[in-house]
């Protein structure tokens, strides 16, 4: 990055591509001084003013400023290194003084001389390194040639390990050596391995080579981390747009299904069969090499080793990483072409990058972020499109299992352990004992028995039982079991995956696993393609369960996979979650849950370690949460936290927020789990829209409380003949419940308001029924014509009944003081509510020249306590009206408006 201007005024400090609005000026200073004062910040900034360029400029202005302020430093001190005894302060050099030890003078200066030379020398070791590395990438950017010669290379070797396997298979084919026990070729790869646990051995790094290399000393960076994957490709697009493109170290990290190019692997589908696949042909690669030591002794069979995971050929990916800005899918491109694994070799880039994109699970769950080499100490990290933050982490680190993969991976394991017992080692056994005992209790506590068939099972005391993880341990009989060691075998030892090649290779209707090939390698193709499709920003919210479809090939293929989750989450410690027993008809329908439901713990280690970390989203409000429940939960001084929030570009006049207290006909608008059922309230819900879609040009996003709502509104509706009036002036769209189907009806939907618009006539454009919290409240912009008006009918409460909500608000009024008057567990359903109401109400103004109302269905909007949730920039314009017909007036009125100005 270059250091050039110097901090200044702000279009000096902030090297911009336009010239900033006045708001991105505001965010930048402040994020600037979060950053050198090293603070927690939330800051929001509203879709549609640019969030994204303020957090690139604002940020990298400061990093470039840091890095020329320790530039200097480094030069003062390699200067007073230099200068020898001289160096020495005038302090220092003070004769007959002693130190407040009693020390002599001379000892003293001795000692500090003796740490300057060592800071000194270190210094020097870095410059030297740095120096190495920025010549080695400047070479690269500058020498075509270079590439050219290690792809010829490549080649060449590739045709040197084809010619010497084809000598390798000639000469085994005429050695016919037969395989123990009779396990033919293939089998022998289903074996565990020999299992030695930490405290028998050091576990050695799965990366042995070039160690120098590897521990490659970290530089400042910061690490940015979003929701998806396409948001992250986004922002590195827009990083690219941004003056510091052409100069910064920016490495993209991904899961191995979004960088993984090996095509057999990536054929698996589910993440946890390619990671886990990926991971032993790691383990096969260093096998191969201790074996090859010994090849004299005994003739191995010989694994499968991944092509791609090329030391050298990773180390000329992370080069090329660094020297130029790449997302995702250019990471991919480059991988494919070099032969070299995405995965690993952006890794290696880890250390010397400036700027690290990564996805949430990267960065909050500790073990993935140890494994892929990130080190937070005393850098900085900023959550972007943070609003969900505290679900995530909960959702991260909770887990379920149904009855039905816990009987099926006893029957599977069981079946592995008798087919191989006589080639499994004393250790393996012990562990496939135990982790067979806590399946047998686990089945237990649902009231089952593992032996017998889950779905012919019937459960006598069916409902939910919430316990304290100890309770559980203590009641399911397993509190003697080392769960800590249990969950390390699994990790190491890769059961999961060799039980899976076991079930592939043999399973019957037993384990639902079809034996067809080709039949799995193209459904295992159709998963992928669908869970990348999920990736993108067509998602719903992180507590939306992924794919079926990805869900279903783990359960019936791996279900040990799925219990390894539970396990680890039995882990945490008792006060910070609950075990929920879900006892349902079958055995096989009932579930056990690890519910988290303190995240702070989770969240304690990153904020302790960074120097700063900033969390950001368009819609933060209400902020309490952060502040309370994660901030200070995980023992953030609450000096440290600094909040910025901003307005929004748009003009006060492109923007038309009201909350309407009542109908057409003067019924209240009061929309309870009680109310909201009276054909009454339904009928004037209808008569609302009809009268909006009259005067509202172009496209009316309605959204309801919940998928059952909305069916059910639509149900009446049709009865009553309001929906045939409806349809006269809107063609109308419902939000469909699969996450493949949105992309169709959201560009029908697209299509129907610009024929609407060209043609003119009765239909004046498309009304969207939508659902809070489902896949268009989020992640989807309805800009311009596809939302001249959001309507939201009702309060989006959640549903106060569930287990898991009663127990979090329990928990909460255990540990969290009163806030004005109100309960924790008060301010938490009303937080959760007018969360999911900003978000979707925020998805119509998408930029500067935008134009919407906003209407808000229900006179407990007015409330003082809801009222002050709703973001700044639409509060401070709401007009509260208890009739509805100023509203409509004010409706028409600005529409009208609008048009005539067009």
């Amino acid at each position: 990055m270059e250091s050039g201007a110097a901090a200044g005024p702000v279009a000096g400090r902030f090297p911009f591509p336009y010239t900033p609005y006045r708001i991105q000026e505001q965010f930048m200073e402040a994020l600037y001084g979060a950053l050198e004062a090293g603070r927690v910040g939330i800051f929001e900034s509203p879709t549609g003013t640019g969030k994204s360029l303020s957090l690139i400029c604002g940020a990298l202005a400061w990093l470039r400023d840091w890095e020329e302020k320790r530039r200097q430093e480094e030069a003062r001190l390699l200067a007073l290194g230099a200068g020898g005894q001289d160096a020495l302060s005038p302090q220092q050099a003070r004769p007959g003084s002693a130190d407040t030890a009693g020390q002599p003078d001379w000892v003293t200066a001795f000692v500090q001389k003796k740490e300057e030379q060592d800071m000194v020398d270190r210094l020097k070791e870095e410059q030297i390194r740095r120096k190495k590395r920025e010549d080695r990438l400047e070479k690269i950017r500058q020498n075509v040639q270079l590439k050219y010669a290690a792809k010829r290379k490549r080649c060449e070797e590739d045709e040197a390990k084809r010619l010497l396997q084809l000598s390798k298979e000639a000469l085994s084919q005429g050695a016919g050596e037969g395989a123990l026990d009779q396990l033919d070729h293939n089998e022998e790869e289903l074996i565990l391995a020999e299992y030695e646990s930490d405290d028998e051995k050091k576990v050695v790094s799965g990366l042995e080579e070039d160690d120098d290399d590897l521990e490659e000393e970290h530089v400042t960076k910061i690490y940015y981390c979003s929701r998806t994957h396409s948001q992250l490709s986004q922002f590195v697009r827009e990083v690219q747009k941004s003056p510091f493109g052409k100069d910064t170290r920016l490495v993209s990290l991904g899961s191995r299904q979004n960088l993984c190019v090996n095509e057999e692997v990536r054929r698996l589908g589910a993440l946890q069969l390619i990671n886990d696949r990926c991971m032993e042909m790691q383990k096969n690669k260093h096998e191969k090499k201790s074996n090859e030591e010994n090849e004299g002794k005994k003739r191995r069979v010989s694994r499968t080793v991944c092509p791609f995971n090329s030391f050298e050929q990773m180390q000329f990916l992370r080069d090329e990483v660094l020297v130029e800005v790449k997302d995702i899918e250019q990471l991919v491109s480059l991988g494919r072409e070099t032969k070299a694994c995405p995965y690993y070799g952006s890794r290696f880039a880890i250390p010397a990058a400036q700027l690290v994109v990564l996805p949430y699970q990267m960065l909050l769950h500790e073990p993935t972020r140890n494994a892929a080499g990130i080190k937070l100490k005393d850098q900085v990290v900023i959550i972007d499109e943070a609003h969900n933050l505290i679900d995530t982490i909960t959702c991260i680190h909770s887990a379920e299992v149904s009855g039905s993969q816990l009987c099926c991976a006893h029957s599977q394991l069981l079946q592995y352990m008798e087919r191989y017992r006589k080639h499994l080692k004393a250790k393996n056994l012990m562990y496939i004992k135990q982790i067979l005992y806590l399946l047998e209790q686990f089945v237990a506590m649902l009231g089952g028995n593992v032996n017998q068939n889950p779905g012919s099972q019937t459960v006598s005391q069916t409902g939910t039982v919430l316990k304290s993880i100890n309770d559980f341990l203590f009641q399911s009989q397993i509190d003697n079991i080392n769960l800590f060691k249990v969950q390390r075998y699994c990790e190491k030892s890769l059961i999961s995956r060799k039980l899976f090649g076991f079930v592939e290779r043999y399973g019957g209707p037993s384990s639902a696993v079809k034996t067809n090939k080709e039949n799995q390698k193209v459904a295992g193709l159709q998963d992928f393609l669908l869970t990348l499709q999920q990736g993108s920003d067509k998602e719903g919210t992180p507590q939306s369960p992924p794919m079926e479809a990805e869900q279903d090939q783990l359960r019936t293929a791996s279900p040990l996979m799925q219990i390894e989750g539970f396990l680890s989450a039995l882990t945490n410690a008792n006060q910070d979650g609950r075990v929920i027993l879900n006892r349902q008809g079958t055995v096989g329908q009932s579930s056990l849950k690890f519910l988290l439901l303190n995240p702070a713990v989770h969240f304690a280690k990153v904020v302790e370690e960074c120097r700063a970390v900033i969390i950001a989203g368009g819609t933060m409000q209400p902020v309490a949460d952060f502040r309370e429940q994660l901030l200070c939960c995980a023992g953030v001084d609450p000096a440290r936290i600094v909040e910025f929030s901003c307005g929004h570009v748009i003009p006060p006049e492109n923007i038309l927020p009201i909350i309407l207290c009542s109908g057409p006909s003067n019924q209240q608008l009061e929309f309870t789990y009680q109310t909201r059922d009276l054909p009454q309230m339904m009928d004037e819900t209808g008569r609302i829209l009809c009268n909006l879609c009259n005067v509202i040009p172009g496209g009316v996003v309605c959204f309801f409380p919940s998928y059952e709502y909305e069916k059910q509104v639509y149900g009446h509706w049709e009865k009553s003949g309001l929906l045939s009036r409806l349809a006269a002036r809107k063609k109308i769209f419902q939000e469909p419940k699969k996450a493949n189907q949105v992309e169709q009806v959201l560009v029908e939907y697209a299509k129907c308001i610009k024929r609407c618009s060209q043609t003119g006539g009765q239909m004046t454009g498309a009304l969207l029924l939508s659902v809070v919290g489902g896949k268009m409240s989020e992640g989807i912009n309805f800009s311009d014509d596809l939302g001249r008006c959001v309507i939201m009918v009702g309060m989006p409460y959640p549903n106060i009944r569930s287990p898991e909500l009663q127990e979090k608000m329990t928990w909460l009024d255990k540990t969290m003081p009163r806030a004005g008057g109100q309960t924790p567990s008060r301010v938490l359903i009303e937080n959760l509510c007018m969360k999911a109401v900003n978000q979707s109400i925020g998805r119509a103004i998408r930029h500067q020249k935008d134009f919407a109302s906003i209407l808000l269905l229900d006179h407990r909007y007015t409330r003082p306590a809801i009222f002050n949730k709703l973001p700044q920039w639409i509060r401070e314009r709401t007009q509260v009206k208890p009739a509805f017909g100023s509203a409509f007036a004010e409706l028409r009125k600005f529409h009208r408006g609008k048009l005539d100005a067009l």
